[in-house]
């Protein structure tokens, strides 16, 4: 018995202990969490009780799994910063979210700011009535990116009972993350002292910022207005490291003068950071290191871009007949055949000379430019279908083509009078390399299109530099063999097979010529008599006073610029607009599907082109009320860079 009496008054006392506890713990300071398996939020507040304060602390903490990551108030290239509606909220007069300082994503060229793993955005919720209870019923909107982009939207409800405010368990990590939202106060120890807008016109915002301490890393987050991107800055610190010139490449989509306009710039250097907001000075010149270093960056693009183009199928033809050439080689002397290589090669790097002084001319005379235009005039498609049969008949056997005789006459005047035994003379390798440069535009987009544009918008020496780099490029396996002719060894020897292999050849040739009759077919106008092809997606004209009504009465709205002849136009249409998720929003109508057709020459077209610095095709762009002036996306496209830029164009700012 006296065990037994033992063990209730043991229970007793722990249920006392028990209800004791939980009694102390009092009011919840914090909504439960909303879990969306790649995040969890719910609102803190700094206080169990809103006592006889006007205001209270409160903040919207998201949890977030490994690599995924939400966006700042200025996201950067893509994102939009998280949002929430307090229709519903009862006792609530106002409510302001702040951002603390966040970190730089570069993935794949674009920049993006924002936060990973964990934290919490400081609200200020100014109450109705003092004294009262407080009701929140928050509609949260955000993205959070990793690999792919995903809506972020939860239903968030928490009620703060009145009371004394005491201090809650979520008061310390509130005031951590409080801490670290910047402001233009004194004593951080950073300061921006001056913003320019520099060049004329001006293509760089240079920030000059001041410390009182050495600097270690220092970093800048820009902000600028609508429709204001920025590149990637570059930092230069002063040998006492006290001062800092950051150097941001910029562009208004709309045209716009970057001087003149208000810019916020929040800077940081490990624990130290400040943010101010000025307006842009005009500055004239540019620092000469910061012009060569841009450059040398978009020279590294043009000679990587030239280089891939010899694995692009528009370039096939050429390839094809260069195979068939080499093969004819066999033991050949290392002199000739470098003499072969070389001629090609000049052939590619002429070719891409004469577009640049092309485009040039066509610049200074105050006439559109654009890359891959020679594709727009039925002559010069016309005169490429009869060269590419030409060669596919001789591939064939048919007939064997010579040199002209202006060529074998100047030849012969270089020593290389007539076609050697072992293949075409010098003569006719300089005009295969020619060919190659011309077949080559069409596919030049995705790889080139940074360089082409970065060159058009610029000055006679950008050009010709940007130009005779991608003709580099484009030679460089020409230039690899005629420094080491030991490589055409390694090739097969010349036999039976060539004659089976000429034959496989000379069908891509005629593929080739097939589809440059297609797009000639559709210039000219006689497929105008045919039905076009079933879609569900109902494409719009292309206008631009319709995208701006349409875009000011909340729809979202893709751009799609296209042209028969351009291939890489056809991957995306393949890969992502005609089939996936695109395609299901634009066909619901969700999303208006806006089309330019640029296979003829358009002033308009052109000029809308270089509105976003732009002078070639593939071009898609998305408008929305959360984009009024265009999301510009990569020549490539991806179904979730798409979705994620619709996204984003059609959250209200």
């Amino acid at each position: 018995m006296r065990w037994k009496t033992f063990f209730k008054g043991a229970a007793a006392g722990l249920a006392l202990v028990l209800v004791a506890g939980k009694a102390d713990a009092g009011p919840s300071s914090a909504s439960p969490w909303v879990d969306l398996d790649i995040a969890k939020v719910r609102l803190v507040a700094a206080a169990v009780a809103t006592g006889n304060r006007e205001s209270l602390p409160l903040g919207l903490q998201v949890q977030l799994k490994k690599d995924w990551k939400i966006y700042w108030r200025s996201p950067g290239d893509a994102g939009f910063p998280p949002r929430i509606d307090w229709t519903g909220s009862d006792n609530l007069k106002e409510a302001s979210m702040r951002f603390p300082l966040p970190q730089r994503f570069s993935i794949l060229g674009f920049e993006s700011f924002g936060y990973g793993d964990e934290v919490i955005y400081p609200i200020t919720a100014t109450l109705a009535k003092i004294a009262a209870p407080l009701s929140l019923r928050g509609k949260l909107s955000a993205l959070v990116c990793s690999d792919i982009c995903v809506p972020l939207d939860a239903d968030l409800r928490f009620d703060l009972p009145a009371g004394l405010a005491q201090p809650s368990a979520e008061a310390q990590a509130i005031n951590r993350f409080q801490a670290r939202v910047p402001s233009d106060r004194p004593g951080t120890g950073l300061s921006v002292t001056k913003i320019e807008a520099v060049g004329q016109p001006a293509k760089f915002i240079r920030v000059s910022v001041q410390a009182a301490q050495a600097m270690t890393a220092p970093e800048i987050f820009p902000e600028g207005p609508p429709g204001v991107g920025f590149g990637v800055p570059e930092t230069r610190l002063a040998a006492d490291r006290l001062s800092a010139v950051f150097t941001l490449p910029a562009g208004a989509v709309d045209g716009q003068p970057l001087d003149g306009a208000r810019y916020t710039m929040t800077v940081a250097d490990g624990d130290r950071f400040s943010e101010r907001t000025l307006i842009a000075e005009a500055a004239a010149a540019l620092p000469t290191n910061v012009a060569i270093s841009g450059l040398v960056v978009i020279l590294g693009f043009a000679l990587l871009g030239g280089l891939i183009l010899n694995l692009m199928p528009c370039v096939l033809p050429v390839l094809s007949m260069k195979l068939m050439t080499v093969a004819h080689y066999g033991g050949a002397a290392s002199a000739e055949i470098r003499r072969g290589f070389l001629a090609s090669a000049a052939g590619i790097i002429c070719s891409f000379l004469l577009l640049a002084v092309g485009a040039l001319s066509l610049k200074l005379a105050g006439l559109s430019v654009g890359w891959g235009m020679q594709f727009q005039q039925p002559i010069f498609l016309l005169i490429m279908i009869v060269i590419i049969l030409g060669f596919a008949a001789n591939l064939w056997g048919w007939f064997e083509i010579p040199l002209p005789r202006f060529i074998a006459d100047a030849g012969s005047r270089l020593g290389t009078a007539k076609v050697a035994r072992t293949g075409p003379g010098t003569g006719g390798h300089f005009l295969a390399g020619m060919f190659a440069t011309l077949l080559a535009t069409p596919c030049s987009a995705p790889f080139l299109g940074t360089a082409i544009g970065f060159a058009l918008a610029r000055g006679p020496a950008e050009i010709l530099a940007v130009f005779s780099v991608m003709g580099i490029g484009l030679a460089l396996p020409y230039l690899l063999i005629a420094a080491a002719p030991g490589l055409v060894s390694w090739l097969p020897k010349p036999g039976a097979w060539m004659l089976q292999l000429k034959k496989v050849l000379a069908l891509a040739l005629l593929a080739t010529a097939v589809w440059l009759a297609s797009v000639m077919w559709t210039q000219t106008g006689f497929s105008r008599h045919a039905a076009p092809a079933a879609t569900a997606v109902k494409w719009q004209q292309f206008d631009q006073a319709d995208l701006a009504a349409l875009v000011a009465a909340g729809q979202v709205v893709l751009v799609d610029v296209t042209a028969d002849w351009c291939l890489t136009c056809k991957v995306n249409k393949a890969l992502v607009l005609d089939q996936g998720p695109v395609n299901a929003l634009l066909g619901a109508g969700e999303v208006i599907g806006m089309r330019a057709d640029w296979t003829n020459p358009d002033p308009v077209i052109a000029g809308y082109l270089a509105s976003f610095g732009r002078y070639g095709i593939p071009f898609n762009a998305v408008y929305g009320p959360g984009a009024v002036s265009g999301i510009a996306l990569p020549e490539l496209l991806s179904a979730d860079r798409v979705l994620a830029e619709i996204a984003a164009a059609g959250r209200k700012k």
